[in-house]
């Protein structure tokens, strides 16, 4: 989505840029008489697009995750400081091999009453595993015993070690230690599902029928425009949340986002217009929050002339990501010739991108080299592909921008074409393009929620990439609690994607926004989702 989670004991895992997500601050006040005057705690934001699906099982993207956040919740959650804290779970014990987690649940219930037990994330966790549920995500539950063979139709659902000792104890074995598993109980493919509801299949995509376990519910969903939310007072942590309306806008142009923005109909717009953007950081309103998510186009090496790694290489040499972070995207993000983000923790200490370093350059004359030893010397013969992407202002120019390059550098003709998020998603999905824009935000903090999307077969590889070594590197780094071992797996695992090139990286993201001065408390964190709204408050 892409966006778009954590933990904690791992948690000196992100340098202190990504630590450092913030808390929207302002000032501001209503006044009537010489009196202030409480003002409604209502926010209104715009995602940016229609949702695939609020289904937590099969929800991939970030827009999704932002409204799941506010819907549900995990065993745990991030605060302001992106430390790990109790959520559903009140606390938690971990075996001293690293293997058994047993989480305490407390007394909390889902927004129809019931009260929500142990047994709803057994039936939840194996839900996602199901191999009919057709889960993208399946593969962040691989950690415990006997999850993959369950999900890969090779292995007994009894057998995946996910247990309800009793209503309010879960306990989970894994197969090998995972530092990064208690963070993903945050992630949403993790959040607890009703049963009762889920028996429904349509129970997602209505809100009479959906239930909720997070601070706030559902009330009105008009398709394309708005998602309304109110605070769900049958949350475990009703009192500490001070909202009590959420708006979620649906509008998928950021000039008209803008302009509503700029008129006072919406609170929060995180897709800022790029012509907007330097009068934008002059005048100090805009926000500029860390964000460990990269940019990239991926090749379908299915479809020829993709399927010959010196074109994809071509691609990626022939593209001038300087001059689209300085004239186009404008928001202080990163060329990217690695695919994993700056800001991750080695082993020893040090920053994981600057150990691994770049992997490759823009340089025109190799890219051209390489075209024409695949057969197609300036361009000759190359057949018309076109670049794929969800409809958005950005995306076009910055795809505009590429195929300007690509004509200029390598003299080759490519077409664009746009799709609305849902259909864009699905033909990623079933493979149906030639060049697509992407986006991965890590899911939690490690590298590893960048490497494990490209393993033969992956959910989220989405390119028809395949490579033995690769696959064996992932199994490696997740078969060891070793930091030394694992993360030498992933910077070998990095430069066999990087050689073989499924997926050209353009840049590392930032996160710009445009918030009200007088909202408060909203957490934009550097991963994950756009923003969690739980502490967020209008002053």
């Amino acid at each position: 989505m892409s966006h778009l989670q954590r933990y904690r004991f791992l948690f000196a895992l992100l340098a202190v840029a990504l630590v450092a997500a913030l808390a929207v601050a302002g000032c501001g006040k209503k006044e009537t008489t010489g009196e202030k005057k409480a003002p409604a705690q209502h926010i209104r934001y715009n995602l940016g697009v229609e949702p695939e699906t609020l289904d937590p099982a099969i929800s991939t993207g970030l827009p999704e995750g932002t409204i799941l956040m506010a819907l549900l919740e995990g065993l745990t959650r991030y605060d302001a400081n992106q430390n790990i804290t109790p959520a559903l779970a009140e606390s938690w014990e971990i075996s001293d091999d690293g293997l058994v987690y047993t989480f305490k649940l407390r007394d909390a219930k889902w927004s129809n009453g019931d009260p929500i037990t142990a047994h709803d994330f057994v039936f939840s966790w194996l839900r996602v595993l199901d191999p009919n549920t057709g889960s993208e995500y399946a593969y962040q539950l691989y950690y415990i015993k006997g999850a993959e063979e369950y999900n890969s139709g090779n292995g007994k659902r009894e057998d995946v070690a996910i247990k309800a000792l009793d209503d309010k104890t879960l306990q989970v074995t894994l197969k090998a230690p995972a530092p990064q598993f208690l963070g993903l109980t945050a992630f949403q493919t993790l959040y607890p599902v009703n049963p009762k509801a889920a028996e429904n299949p349509d129970w997602a995509k209505s809100p009479e029928t959906y239930v909720s376990s997070g601070p706030f519910k559902m009330v009105k969903w008009d398709h394309h425009q708005k998602i309304e939310c109110v605070k769900n007072p049958d949350y475990w942590d009703a009192a500490n949340v001070k909202l009590e309306k959420l708006d979620f806008y649906l509008i998928d142009s950021a000039d008209t986002g803008y302009n509503m923005y700029k008129t006072g109909q919406i609170d929060f717009q995180d897709d800022v217009p790029t012509q907007e953007i330097p009068a934008l950081k002059a005048s100090g309103e805009l926000d500029i929050f860390p964000d460990a998510s990269c940019y990239f186009y991926r090749f379908n090496v299915t479809r020829k002339p993709l399927n010959d790694v010196r074109v994809r290489k071509a691609l990626a040499m022939a593209i001038d990501r300087e001059a689209i972070v300085k004239n186009i995207t404008q928001a202080e993000e990163r060329p990217a010739y690695a695919f994993v983000p700056p800001g991750f923790k080695d082993a020893d200490g040090k920053d994981f991108r600057a150990n691994g370093g770049d992997f490759f350059k823009y340089d025109v004359a190799e890219a051209k080299r390489l075209l024409a030893e695949a057969g197609y010397p300036d361009g000759k013969g190359f057949p018309k592909l076109k670049i794929l992407y969800n409809t958005n202002e950005r995306h076009q120019k910055i795809a505009e921008a590429i195929q300007q390059m690509w004509k200029q550098n390598l003299g080759i003709e490519v077409g664009l074409e746009a799709q609305e998020w849902q259909v864009y998603l699905e033909s990623e999905d079933q493979l149906n393009y030639d060049i697509a824009r992407a986006g991965w935000s890590p899911d939690y903090l490690d590298p590893m929620t960048f490497m494990d999307m490209f393993v033969t077969g992956g959910g989220n590889n989405d390119t028809g990439w395949s490579n033995k070594r690769y696959d064996e590197l992932i199994r490696k780094a997740n078969s060891t609690g070793d930091q030394k071992v694992r993360m030498q797996a992933m910077h070998e695992a990095e430069r066999i994607l990087m050689e073989e090139m499924p997926i050209a990286p353009i840049f590392h993201y930032t996160n710009p926004n445009l918030i009200k001065d007088n909202i408060k408390g909203v957490i934009v964190p550097p991963f994950g989702t756009y923003a969690d709204f739980k502490w967020a408050y209008v002053e």
